[in-house]
């Protein structure tokens, strides 16, 4: 594998100011190629995704692979995804893993799931869980975030696929918010179980390119997802809710024409914030406020366009800061440590930070 640093003494600090007081980034990896998330495991140790297929451990100022990993489809946006470390990991030692993969001649988002061996080196008998259909095809919008969800059901961000229309439809999962008991098969209450022709999976849909996805304190499910030109957006998921892609939007097609019929339609809900121009949101968290008490409740977005790190603030009306420093380039993850430090990859430099108190 590449030579990758890991380990904080010998490596740089720099200072950020930002509207809670001076910040220090700490470099904790490096030599990642295209990292796509983290998740933490007992004891100070991190896994992380690298879209190419690989799944690193971190522990110790050592990093290794991970085996037993999925054969997945590294097509353009698509490759090995996110990674969710559930609350009773230290009892199942499960580890949760989202991809792009191989269906015939298309690729499709899939969860699966395996047991972290207990020296680290493999995921033992990782299986997969779900699929979407089959029938989508090209390298975008493969969406991808998992997030465990009150009560331990599992939420699946899954993207339109570029397929714009398959977002309106039930009987498809592109586009969607996927709601998942821990073995994969379909809650009793999902909204749209024994409605004909539905897919009963769908949570919520409507979403273009959701790949940021976090559960706020009071139990909120938000996601970010990508619009087009000027239409990026966070919601407020809610059980059965459509999101409107792509009948209505803020944005506009990357030629410039109108998207559908607006910006708004009865029936179809609203963006709690969006951005214009986009920032191309990715990783997202809600902070705990356990160093930094005012950003309590507050959202982080990582952005893929403009080097830096979004705070929105619900309670001001979605008031932003902009956190920027060199090594806020394409932001892919950011994700709050088990010490409430806030940890962040960056594509451009390859590399894991995490952000501290000065």
């Amino acid at each position: 594998m590449a030579a990758l640093l890991l380990g904080l003494a010998a490596l740089p600090v720099r200072a950020l100011d930002s509207s809670a007081g001076p910040l220090r980034i700490e470099t904790l990896a490096s030599g990642l190629n295209e990292p796509w998330a983290i998740g933490f495991l007992p004891g100070g140790r991190v896994l992380v995704t690298e879209r190419g297929g690989r799944l690193l451990h971190l522990s110790d100022g050592r990093a290794s692979e991970v085996a037993g990993v999925p054969r997945v489809a590294a097509v353009g946006q698509g490759g090995l995804l996110d990674v969710m470390v559930p609350r009773d990991f230290a009892e199942t030692r499960e580890v949760f893993l989202s991809y792009a993969k191989p269906q015939g001649r298309g690729e499709g988002t899939a969860l699966g799931v395996g047991r972290l061996s207990a020296d680290a080196t493999r995921l033992e008998g990782f299986r997969e869980i779900f699929e979407i259909a089959p029938g989508s095809s090209g390298g975008r919008h493969f969406g991808s975030r998992i997030v465990e969800g009150p009560g331990g059901y599992l939420f699946l961000t899954v993207g339109d696929r570029g397929d714009r229309p398959a977002a309106q439809d039930l009987a498809r999962h592109e586009g969607s918010v996927l709601r998942l008991n821990r073995d994969g098969s379909v809650p009793a209450d999902n909204p749209f179980v024994g409605q004909h022709g539905a897919r009963p999976e769908i949570w919520s849909h409507g979403h273009r390119n959701p790949q940021g996805a976090a559960l706020g304190p009071d139990g909120t499910l938000w996601v970010n997802e990508h619009g087009a030109r000027g239409g990026d957006e966070v919601n407020r998921i809610e059980k059965g809710a459509n999101y409107g892609w792509p009948v209505i939007s803020y944005g506009r097609h990357y030629s410039g024409r109108k998207i559908g019929e607006g910006a708004v339609k009865p029936g179809m809900e609203q963006p709690a914030h969006y951005w214009d121009p986009s920032i191309a949101p990715s990783g997202m968290m809600v902070y705990s406020g356990a160093l930094w008490p005012d950003w309590r409740g507050d959202i982080f977005s990582g952005s893929l366009k403009f080097g830096l790190i979004s705070r929105l603030d619900p309670e001001t009306g979605f008031a932003e800061e902009r956190l920027k420093a060199p090594e806020t380039g394409r932001v892919r993850d950011i994700a709050e440590g088990p010490d409430g430090t806030i940890w962040f990859l960056s594509v451009t430099n390859g590399a894991l930070y995490r952000l501290l108190p000065d």
